[in-house]
C-alpha cells in the first residue's frame, strides 16, 4: 500500500493506494481561504496541517488494517505559496495563495531585471506566482520576510512537520519562478531580486526521491510503519498528470477543479513568453509540463451556488442537467472572478453576466457559469496550440468532471473527445501515491492500461455549433472586462 496526501485549496485528499493502483481507502478535510483585500488570497499554514491530521486521523480509524500495510509516503498540494516560517518555524503570516493578484507591479521590475526572464523559469512573471509575491513581501513587509528562516510551498510545509525535514521537488520548485528550469537549481540572480538568498529555501529532490521519514510519533498516532519513507512528489498539477496517466509526450489533461487547468506534457522545454502560459519540469524525468489555467472554475461554480443559497453544489448541478436548457438561452458569464491567467495575464480582470432577461431564472445562471468556464477552457486550448505543444490525448478529471453536462459543455468548447477517469476528484493524491511507490523501488504506473481512460466523453456537434455562436458575445463582454480593468 501507498499512501498519497494531497494539500488542495479547498480540501485535503488522502487515498491509501494498492499495487494494482486500486484505492483501498481515502478520507477527506475542508480548507478555507480568506480574501482581506481586493486580489488577496490566503491560507493559514496551520490550517493545511490541521487538515492533513484530521484525513490521516480519520484514516486511522476507518482503515487501520490498510494504513499498517503502508509503504511510502506521496506528497502533493496547491502550488506557488509563499508560507514564511520563523526560527521555531512557526508561520509568520498566512500563506500567499497561487490565486492572489497582488503582485503585478513586481511582475514589471522582473521583466526589466531580466529581459530573458521566460527563457530562464519558463513563463513571464505572473502576479500569482512565488517569486512577484515574496518580491512584493520584501517591499511591504520587509520585517516579516527579513524574520522568516523559511520559505516553503504548501506541500513542502506539510513535508516539514511529517519528517522535519526541508525539502521540495524540483517540479514543485520550477513553478515558483526562482529556479533555472533547465538546470533544475534556485537562480541565485532572481533570488537576490527578490530579497531572499537560498539558505532559506528547501533543498532540492526529485519527485521519486526519498526526501525523509516520518516521524515516530506520527506513525504511532496514524498506525503506520516506523521510519516510513516519504518521497519528494510534486505539485498538484503534475500530480494529477501523473494520477490520469499523462507520462508521456502529448499526453494532456484538463482539471476542473477550484481552477481550470491544462496540462500537456512534452519532451521540449518551451519557455511560455505570452499569452498567460507557463512552462514546468513534469513529475516524471525528461518532462515538461506545459500549463493553461483559468483561475476561477470549480470556484466560479461555488461562488455562484453560495450567491444562490444552495449549499449542495451536487444537487443543484443535477437540477440543471435535468432541465436541458440551451446555450442560446442562458446569459454570457466570463468568469474572471479573481482575474484571468490564460490567455490575457490580467490580474484586473472581472467577472460579469451580460445578456439578462426577465426569463433569466437561477438555473440560467448557474449553466451560464459552466459554459463560461468551457469557453475560458477553449481559449487556454487555443493558446496552447498555438505555442507548438503537441496534443493527442485529453482526460478529463478534478471534481467539476463528475458533472456530465460540464464534461460536454468543456469537450464542445474545445472541439476534442475527453477521456473520463474512474475517479475525477483524487487525481493529484493518486499521482503522489505513485511517486511513493517509485521512490522505493516499484513502477510509476502498475499497468500500461491505467493511461487509457475508461470512459470517453464525444464532442457534441449541436452543442459545439451553440457555444460557437455564443463565442463572439463572450469576446466582446471581455474586451469590455478589459477595457474596464484598464
Amino acid at each position: 500500500m501507498y499512501l498519497g496526501i494531497d494539500i488542495g485549496t479547498s480540501g485535503v485528499k488522502a487515498v491509501v493506494m494498492g499495487e494494482d493502483d486500486r484505492v483501498a481507502a481515502e478520507a477527506v478535510a475542508p480548507l478555507a481561504s480568506s480574501h482581506p483585500k481586493p486580489l488577496w488570497s490566503e491560507q493559514s499554514p496551520r490550517d493545511w496541517w490541521s487538515a492533513v491530521v484530521a484525513a490521516l486521523d480519520s484514516l486511522a480509524a476507518s482503515s487501520r488494517e490498510a494504513m499498517a500495510s503502508v509503504r511510502a509516503i506521496g506528497l502533493s498540494g496547491q502550488m506557488l505559496g509563499v508560507a514564511l516560517l520563523d526560527a521555531a518555524d512557526r508561520p509568520l503570516r498566512p500563506a500567499l495563495l497561487w490565486n492572489d493578484g497582488r503582485a503585478f507591479a513586481e511582475c514589471e521590475e522582473l521583466h526589466g531585471r531580466f529581459p530573458d526572464f521566460a527563457d530562464i523559469v519558463g513563463c513571464r512573471a505572473m502576479p500569482g506566482f512565488s517569486a512577484p509575491k515574496i518580491a512584493w513581501l520584501a517591499r511591504h513587509e520587509p520585517a516579516l520576510l527579513d524574520g522568516a528562516r523559511r520559505i516553503l510551498l504548501t506541500k513542502d510545509y506539510v513535508r516539514l512537520l511529517l519528517t522535519g525535514e526541508a525539502a521540495s521537488d524540483r517540479a514543485d520548485a520550477s513553478a515558483t519562478l526562482l529556479m533555472d528550469t533547465g538546470r533544475g537549481d534556485w537562480h541565485d540572480g532572481i533570488l537576490a531580486a527578490c530579497g531572499i538568498d537560498r539558505a532559506r529555501l528547501p533543498r532540492l529532490v526529485e519527485c521519486a526521491e526519498v526526501s525523509g521519514t516520518l516521524r515516530d510519533e506520527l506513525a504511532w498516532r496514524w498506525h503506520l510503519p516506523r521510519s516510513l519513507p516519504v518521497a519528494g512528489g510534486g505539485g498538484d498539477n503534475m500530480c494529477a498528470g501523473i494520477g490520469v496517466g499523462a507520462v508521456q509526450a502529448g499526453a494532456a489533461y484538463v482539471s476542473l477543479g477550484t481552477s481550470g487547468v491544462w496540462c500537456v506534457a512534452n519532451d521540449r522545454f518551451l519557455p511560455a513568453r505570452d499569452s498567460g502560459m507557463h512552462t514546468h519540469r513534469h513529475a516524471v524525468p525528461g518532462l515538461f509540463a506545459q500549463h493553461a489555467v483559468v483561475l476561477s472554475a470549480g470556484g466560479a461554480l461555488a461562488w455562484i451556488a453560495t450567491l444562490l443559497g444552495r449549499h449542495d453544489v451536487g444537487a443543484l448541478l443535477a437540477e440543471v442537467e435535468a432541465a436541458r436548457l440551451s446555450p442560446a438561452d442562458t446569459p454570457v458569464f466570463t468568469p474572471y472572478l479573481a482575474g484571468e491567467r490564460t490567455p490575457h495575464d490580467n490580474p484586473e480582470l472581472t467577472a460579469a453576466f451580460s445578456g439578462l432577461t426577465h426569463r433569466t431564472g437561477p438555473l440560467h445562471l448557474v449553466q451560464a457559469v459552466l459554459e463560461g468556464v468551457a469557453l475560458a477552457l477553449g481559449d487556454g486550448h487555443a493558446a496552447l496550440i498555438a505555442s507548438g505543444a503537441p496534443i493527442h490525448r485529453i482526460v478529463l478529471t478534478g471534481g467539476g468532471a463528475r458533472s456530465e453536462l460540464w464534461a460536454r459543455l468543456v469537450a464542445a468548447a474545445v472541439r476534442q473527445p475527453l477521456g473520463l477517469t474512474s475517479d475525477r476528484q483524487a487525481g493529484p493524491a493518486i499521482g503522489a501515491a505513485r511517486l511513493a511507490r517509485s521512490s522505493v523501488g516499484g513502477p510509476l504506473l502498475a499497468s500500461q492500461a491505467v493511461q487509457d481512460a475508461p470512459l470517453v466523453v464525444t464532442v457534441d456537434p449541436l452543442l459545439a455549433e451553440q457555444l460557437a455562436r455564443k463565442k463572439p458575445r463572450y469576446d466582446a463582454h471581455l474586451s469590455l472586462s478589459a477595457t474596464e480593468a484598464g
